[in-house]
């Protein structure tokens, strides 16, 4: 009997446990990353290392070979897979391996700024022969090639010899595309794919080229060439160029679809790395996550300790307080503020009064008046979203009465000008803190104004209106003022370490664009131009990026802490803003003549 009991309880043991294997194979699988600290001597060595990892919870090396999504050997250690979550926590407590986290998915931060902030171009600086050794690594949406933003025409000197980076083919790409600018150019679609599935259709390449924008815009701004008469329909308009014109650009392609996984921007930063770039400019983000968890903080990390500095967005997530995204100490995170130069859109009413609103509006209206609404006065009640009509959110308004209609919307909820463009109206005066690129006539007032307009909507039988388009306007009192929409602190991962770090430009931006995007985002604006002006710290970002290769110019021996320290502590001290930005964490508005350019 005993022996009998012996081997019923064996045997049931081998029962559970194979129903226990087939659970954690029943499981769904999804991308993780595992990382295992600082980088192996050996690349080939630490490649089998991760391979033996995954094996150990999986059946076979086609299983490996299948669920392997990259190896991280170049500036760190570490592997991206496909696991289920009983697996990822089986991997996580063998010798050797730090973290084991989801690849998450993050979201990209959507002329006159150099001049401003005292870079111009004709100051004795050394250019543009000075500064061509530097690499600029831009981690986004690709780069479009083709925009006289990365012309090699003015870079006489031939590639640095110590850049180990390729320009890899792909749909509508290939390394003839790249130049003496444009040194590299690289894709990262792996991460994207095991999640989401192939990249096809339309509205996008699988390859370096961009079809979004965002990337192109934040690499001419940190290293574009010089590039004459530039402007967005005539706004803007003047030379645009990067804050180191002569500086080496990289793209690395790691978002798709506006769409940018963990496991695609570890492996980006690891490659950037080992390619030798020499600065790293990140306008990409999500939530604030502990460092051992975020790829972003591991990726930068091994970046800022093998002297690749590092500079990163705070976020659009603004005013609200902790709301700043990319936190960790290494990086150089940075928020958005304004320049001297703002974007004015006149109100016309029919009472012979006028508002000045801004906006980036290019279209002129084809009458000289039109029937002027509220959005909350022509709600249609039987829709479910009637009470969110004061915001013309999607669905809420009677689409007869915005047709050839000028209709006044509250912002806060988002898309009131695509909804008033569905249903066939005019234009859109929006109520709101931030101007906006749209693809119909606009102008964003603030409440004050608002009140009037509506007082004079309410005051006649017909009330008429007009909306012109958006003249150039520079004005020192402009000047420098926190955008609303810029993330503030204070740092939730780590309160004693203030962020953002520093402020930069990010409002009304003009820099490269590609002609296949839209410029306002709207699915109906077939409008193309090789410029686009957009805001957000995305666009900071890449002015840090672009300063601090100007000092690594001059000063090519300087570590990254070297180098966030002199932008910081040299920044314009302004005694009306200093308490709004302490609060948000940012201490310094960067105005470039104020950097000590000493020689070594």
């Amino acid at each position: 009997m005993a022996c009998i009991g012996k081997w019923t309880l064996l045997m049931l043991i081998t029962l559970l446990c194979g129903c226990s294997a087939i659970l954690g194979q029943s499981e769904k699988r999804k991308v993780h990353i595992v990382y295992m600290g600082n980088s192996h001597a050996n690349p080939e060595k630490a490649t089998n290392l991760h391979q033996k990892v995954l094996a150990k919870v999986l059946s076979g090396k086609e299983e490996v070979s299948r669920l392997m999504v990259y190896s991280y050997t170049a500036s760190l250690s570490g592997f991206a897979a496909k696991l289920s979550t009983t697996e990822a926590a089986s991997i996580s407590k063998m010798p050797g391996v730090v973290s084991v986290f989801p690849s998450s998915v993050k979201k990209l931060h959507t002329t006159r700024s150099w001049d401003f902030l005292g870079l111009s171009a004709t100051s004795n600086h050394g250019f543009p022969t000075g500064g061509s050794d530097v690499i600029i690594g831009v981690l986004d949406t690709g780069v479009w090639p083709e925009s006289e933003s990365f012309s090699d025409k003015y870079l006489p000197d031939p590639i640095p010899s110590r850049w180990k980076g390729t320009c890899v083919s792909g749909d509508s790409f290939n390394s003839s595309n790249c130049n003496r600018k444009l040194i590299g150019a690289k894709m990262f679609p792996n991460g994207y794919e095991k999640g989401f599935g192939p990249i096809t259709g339309s509205g996008e390449y699988r390859s370096p080229r961009d079809a979004a924008g965002h990337g192109s815009h934040t690499a001419s701004t940190a290293g574009g060439s010089s590039v004459s008469h530039a402007s967005l329909f005539g706004l803007a308009e003047g030379t645009a160029r990067g804050g180191t014109p002569t500086a080496r650009i990289a793209a690395y392609k790691v978002c798709w679809f506006d769409a940018c996984t963990d496991a695609d921007i570890l492996a980006a930063f690891d490659e950037a790395v080992a390619d030798g770039v020499d600065l790293i400019s990140f306008s990409i983000g999500g939530s604030g996550q502990d460092y051992f968890s975020d790829a972003t903080a591991i990726g930068a990390f091994h970046a800022v300790q093998n002297g690749v500095f590092v500079s990163s967005s705070a976020g659009n997530s603004g005013p609200k307080l902790a709301t700043v995204t990319n936190a960790a100490p290494w990086l150089t995170t940075v928020a958005a503020s304004s320049i001297d130069r703002k974007f004015t859109s006149s109100i016309l009413l029919g009472n012979n009064l006028s508002y000045k609103g801004n906006a980036v509006n290019t279209i002129a209206l084809s009458h000289p008046w039109y029937p002027l609404v509220s959005g909350e006065a022509i709600r249609n009640p039987s829709s479910p979203f009637a009470d969110k009509a004061k915001y013309c959110y999607n669905g809420s308004l009677n689409s007869d009465k915005v047709k050839n209609n000028l209709v006044v919307c509250y912002g806060g909820l988002g898309g009131a000008d695509a909804t008033v463009l569905a249903a066939g109206g005019a234009g859109v005066i929006l109520v709101d803190t931030f101007e906006f690129t749209s693809s119909i006539p606009s102008s964003v007032v603030g409440n004050a104004d608002a009140e009037h307009i509506l007082e004079y909507i309410n005051s006649t039988r017909s009330p008429v209106a007009n909306i012109l388009p958006s003249i150039t306007t520079v004005d020192d009192s402009l000047v420098p003022q926190t955008a609303i929409f810029s993330s503030r602190g204070p740092n939730v991962i780590t309160p004693d370490i203030l962020k953002p770090d520093i402020t930069a430009p990010g409002i009304d931006i003009l820099a490269a664009w590609p002609p296949v995007s839209s410029i306002s985002g709207g699915r109906t604006d077939n409008r193309s131009s090789s410029f686009n002006i957009i805001s957000g710290t995305s666009m900071s970002c890449p002015h840090v990026t672009g300063a601090a290769a100007f000092v690594k110019s001059f000063h090519p021996k300087w570590s990254p802490a070297a180098i966030k320290s002199a932008l910081m502590t040299t920044g314009l001290y302004h005694p009306i803003l200093w308490q709004p930005l302490l609060l948000m964490g940012t201490k310094y508005s960067m105005k470039m003549e104020h950097l000590a350019m000493d020689q070594d």
